[in-house]
C-alpha cells in the first residue's frame, strides 16, 4: 500500500479508488466512503473532487459511483487491485492478538477467488470477537471490499470438521491459503474425507 500511495500521491486516494473499483455496481455517499475507507471527511471530500475532475468517478443524486467508461479503468484496476492487497505478516500479527489462535485460513478476496463463501477463517480459544472485527474493518478499508469471516473455537471446529460440515468443507476443499496452523490442529486439518 505504501508504494501505491507514493505513486498515486496518497494512501487515502488508493483506498478510495479500491473501494470504487471493488464495488463497481454500488453508489456511495460521502459518509459511507469515510466509514468504509477510514479516511477523514476533509480528505475524502478533496479526493472525491479530484477523482471526479478526472472522470474516475461520477456523481448522481444518491452519491458517487465508479465511471465504467473511464479511459484508464482497466489499467488502474490491474495496478490497484491486481497487486497483492494484504500483508500476511500484518494480518497474522493483527489476529494473533485476538486470543489463542490455532488456525488462520484466507480465501476469497485475499486470494482473488470469487467462488469462496468465506474470506477468512479463524480457529482458536478465547477469541475476542471485537479484536477480530476491528482488524477486519481496518483490512476492509485497505482492500476496498467487505469481507466475510468465520470464527470457531477449537472444539467446535474439530466437531464440524469431523461431521463434514458444509461450510468447513467448502473452505478446506476449495482454493485457500493457510497462514497459521498449530500442531494440535494439523493432524485434524490434514484428515480429508
Amino acid at each position: 500500500m505504501e508504494i501505491l500511495g507514493k505513486i498515486f500521491g496518497s494512501t487515502a486516494r488508493v483506498k478510495i479508488m479500491r473501494l470504487f473499483i471493488s464495488n463497481v455496481e454500488q453508489t456511495f455517499e460521502s459518509k459511507d466512503i469515510v466509514a468504509r475507507s477510514r479516511v477523514n471527511s476533509a480528505v475524502v471530500r478533496k479526493e472525491l473532487s479530484l477523482l471526479s475532475s478526472i472522470g474516475f468517478i461520477k456523481k448522481k443524486k444518491q452519491g458517487y459511483y465508479f465511471n465504467l467508461s473511464f479511459q484508464y479503468a482497466r489499467q488502474i484496476e490491474n495496478l490497484i487491485v491486481g497487486v497483492d492487497m494484504f500483508d500476511r505478516n500484518a494480518l497474522l500479527k493483527t489476529f494473533k492478538k485476538a486470543g489463542k489462535v490455532k488456525l488462520i485460513i484466507v480465501s476469497g478476496a485475499f486470494i482473488k477467488s470469487k467462488d469462496s463463501r468465506v474470506d477468512l477463517l479463524i480457529v482458536g480459544d478465547k477469541i475476542k470477537r471485537k479484536t477480530v472485527e476491528d482488524g477486519l474493518k481496518k483490512i476492509e478499508s485497505e482492500i476496498g471490499t467487505e469481507l466475510t469471516y468465520a470464527v470457531f473455537d477449537t472444539e467446535e471446529f474439530v466437531y464440524r470438521l469431523n461431521m463434514y460440515d458444509k461450510l468447513v468443507r467448502d473452505i478446506l476443499d476449495f482454493t485457500h491459503e493457510v497462514l497459521l496452523e498449530s500442531k494440535e490442529l494439523s493432524t485434524q486439518y490434514l484428515k480429508k474425507p
